[in-house]
């Protein structure tokens, strides 16, 4: 998933000028074309959406939201009043794209926030026309009332409330389905951490490191002892060089791979599931626990109850696992004529205590839809059919270019595109003018041929200013090189996701 982040921001990169201006290394045309192509790649990786068109008139969609925490930041204490408010895609990057974002994925049933009530009127929606038809600046027009928000909008994330940083997560977190709001109980599809999910908390693989240790001088001290019979005394530094020594290995078992840590005890295959119900959602739905463990789903994910009740957790957990077990073998069991009607009679008790419920790919075709559990279902479509994402549209240019943004293509692309539309008498008349231009220019750059010297960008404009005999204009343009050098900003803040 990716995230919000709240990172600094990072200096901006010289542009093509002030490089040449600091460095000696030169590029030709076509290294700079090059690069400039590169670039844009990158950025239609980024964004490769087209970003012309606010999704708000659609009305509510299932399609990815983000928070914008400079318009809307929310408050140091929980309690204190806040107004939430969700951007779409394109507003995200024409209206806030200089603005702290939290990317939070996918919501259903949202309706863009951008331009109402909900966001600062000195922050309008620059691509929405408002009611007599203008565009940039629409702004305070009525909010939808349907749009729910949860933690998520403040940058909290999981059960353990976390602030997401991708820079410094580690590991994959998963979203809830939902099976209601954080009004009714639910958990209106958060993001949880695998450590979350089955109580050893988000860092659990990172503790596991201490105790691996703390358990190393029991082993040493017992290989010793094993060892008094045979061999004389171990001395003390040959004792701490093999604790080291064990240490280390044991470090390196602990940990494969920084960066991707393996699921906790407990937590499914992810090849074995399509998706889950956090515990929180199927505690406010709990109709449809007697579903674990039957066919279409997972057994239940239990989650953990305090440490100091260790001896209730052992028996809870193996009274869930004995049950999850003995559900296949029964419903498997039932003749297929005691199917018929309601399906519940002849799936096994629910489990006890609180857990996540991880489904199958075809859970939806598995659900009772008797006369008295459909309206059940009904009041969650999703459970009833997969649900369309909406995906802004790709732009004639992207479709053809690998993905792009509304109206680009290349830097290249686009001058060429544009000198194809001059009017023919200019553009006869703009030849000439380059063609003279170009035998002016012969005799400056045959100069730095022939000694080897990288043309810099003061040379370039002490030239032009030669030739129109200005120096004064000369004199002007460092200035204003130097001038925007110094106070050029940069407030763009990253973004990442989940």
């Amino acid at each position: 998933m990716a995230e919000v982040p709240k990172v600094e921001s990072t200096a901006r990169s010289n542009s093509f000028s002030q490089q040449s201006q600091t460095s000696d290394v030169s590029q030709t045309a076509a290294e700079f074309i090059r690069e400039q192509e590169i670039l844009e790649a990158d950025a239609r990786e980024a964004l490769p959406y087209s970003i012309d068109a606010c999704t708000n008139i659609q009305g509510p969609l299932r399609q990815n939201v983000f928070a914008c925490l400079t318009c809307n930041p929310p408050p140091k204490t929980p309690s204190d009043s806040w107004t939430p408010a969700g951007v779409c895609y394109a507003c995200s990057v024409q209206c806030h794209g200089e603005h702290t974002l939290v990317e939070i994925f996918q919501k259903r049933n949202f309706t863009c926030d951008c331009g109402t009530k909900r966001i600062p009127s000195t922050s309008p929606c620059l691509i929405r026309p408002d009611d007599k038809g203008a565009r940039g600046n629409t702004h305070s027009e009525e909010p939808d009332a349907n749009n729910k928000y949860n933690q998520n909008f403040r940058n909290h994330f999981c059960g353990c409330e976390c602030d997401y940083d991708p820079f410094q997560q580690k590991g994959t977190m998963f979203q809830c389905l939902g099976l209601g709001t954080a009004e009714t109980g639910g958990c209106g599809e958060d993001w949880y951490h695998p450590g979350c999910l089955v109580g050893m908390g988000p860092a659990w693989f990172e503790k596991m490191k201490p105790k691996a240790e703390d358990a190393l001088p029991t082993i040493t001290e017992a290989e010793e002892a094993s060892d008094k019979k045979e061999e004389p005394a171990v001395s003390e530094a040959d004792k701490q060089a093999s604790t080291a020594d064990a240490a280390k290995k044991a470090d390196e078992a602990v940990v494969d791979d920084e960066d991707e840590p393996p699921m906790p005890p407990g937590f499914p295959d992810e090849d074995a599931f399509e998706g889950f119900l956090c515990y929180k959602c199927v505690e406010s739905n709990p109709w449809i626990k007697q579903y674990a463990g039957t066919s279409g789903f997972l057994p239940p994910v239990f989650l953990d109850p305090p440490a100091d009740e260790s001896s209730k957790k052992r028996k809870a957990e193996n009274d869930g696992e004995h049950d999850a077990k003995r559900v296949k073998t029964e419903s498997e069991a039932v003749p297929a004529e005691a199917s018929k009607g309601c399906k519940l009679p002849n799936l096994p008790a629910p489990p006890s205590g609180r857990f996540s419920l991880f489904f199958k790919e075809d859970f939806r075709e598995k659900f009772c839809r008797c006369s008295s559990c459909y309206p059940k279902l009904d009041r969650h479509p999703q459970l009833l059919e997969e649900e369309e994402v909406y995906e802004p549209p790709m732009s004639e240019e992207g479709s053809q270019h690998g993905g792009s943004t509304h109206g680009s293509g290349s830097l290249l692309e686009r001058g060429e595109s544009a000198l194809r539309n001059v009017d023919r008498v200019r553009a006869i008349e703009g030849v000439m003018a380059y063609n003279h231009l170009k035998e002016q220019l012969k005799p400056f750059f045959q100069r730095f041929a022939e000694s080897g010297q990288a043309v810099g960008a003061e040379d370039i404009k002490e030239y032009f200013a030669k030739l129109r005999g200005d120096e004064q204009g000369m004199k002007e343009a460092g200035e204003a090189a130097a001038s925007s050098k110094d106070n050029e900003p940069d407030q763009r803040k990253e973004q990442g996701g989940y």
